[in-house]
């Protein structure tokens, strides 16, 4: 028998905590806070093993993984594990960590996986092409009330309040 789970901290606090959190990546490394970066540095390692000549051919890639520079030596890298690190160890705590595949009771959960898989290439793909995620744009680029990024996080809300209409029969 599983033991019920423990209460969400309260959002104002977790609000407050991740200001501090921010404040402090800023101090500390000099920049904001983001996940693309890391997740981009490890497909990078991935890819010198699989094509290391292409890596030495394109200008952005060379930055990363030239020569005998590592890609995976990157302050990006550690925040980006430390994250999920930190998010697996809370989900442990609250007593929340499960494996579930949440979805409306009209879609098989092949199709949601599916959803599931496109929306994150896409999602992962425009976090390349605007160079930066959202967590990076709105809270790095938002704290420093940078107009693209407040552009940037309209047109998110927008786009996913006009797109939800065609994808609520996956909810409903």
């Amino acid at each position: 028998m599983s033991e019920r789970a423990r209460p969400y901290i309260n959002p104002y606090l977790a609000g407050a905590l991740l200001g501090i959190v921010l404040f402090l990546a800023f101090f500390i490394t000099g920049t904001g806070l983001g996940a693309s970066g890391g997740l981009n540095r490890l497909l990078v390692y991935g890819q010198n093993f699989v094509a290391p000549e292409h890596i030495d051919q394109v200008p952005y890639l060379l930055k990363m993984a030239g020569g005998n520079t590592n890609p995976l030596d990157s302050w990006i890298v550690y925040l980006t594990a430390g994250t999920f690190l930190g998010g697996v160890i809370s989900g442990l705590y609250g007593r929340r960590m499960r494996v579930e595949t949440n979805k409306g009771p009209r879609i098989s959960h092949r199709t949601r996986w599916i959803m599931a898989f496109l929306g994150g290439i896409l999602m992962g793909y425009g976090a390349r092409l605007a160079r930066g995620c959202t967590s990076g744009q709105a809270l790095s680029g938002g704290a420093v009330l940078s107009v693209g990024s407040w552009a940037f996080m309209f047109a998110v809300f927008a786009g996913a309040y006009a797109l939800a209409y065609f994808l609520r029969r996956f909810w409903n």
